[in-house]
């Protein structure tokens, strides 16, 4: 199943001319596209889906989606450790 987790953004930034963020999602941090939300500010909450936000919402709305999909075991995936994107691919 495909879903949006919500994140909160602790930090924005600018790479390749591409607005980014660091996201946190309940202490695990994503780096995520925020293009598709030119306006949000760091200090709230967007639903990510496969590294992109796709919607800024309050940080109520943002608990009980969280909340609803750690009661549905949908969280595995953020316990992935995420490939550093400072590092070097070895060719």
């Amino acid at each position: 199943m495909c879903l949006g987790i919500p994140g909160k953004v602790v930090d924005t930034f600018i790479e390749h001319d591409v607005l980014m963020g660091k996201v946190d999602f309940g202490g695990v941090f994503k780096q995520v596209c925020l293009n598709l939300t030119p306006d949000v500010e760091v200090g709230k909450y967007v639903i990510v889906h496969v590294g992109f936000a796709l919607q800024v919402i309050d940080e109520a709305e943002a608990e009980k989606v969280f909340e609803f999909l750690q009661k549905i075991d949908e969280l595995q995936e953020l316990a992935v450790d995420e490939v550093d994107s400072n590092s070097e691919v070895a060719s």
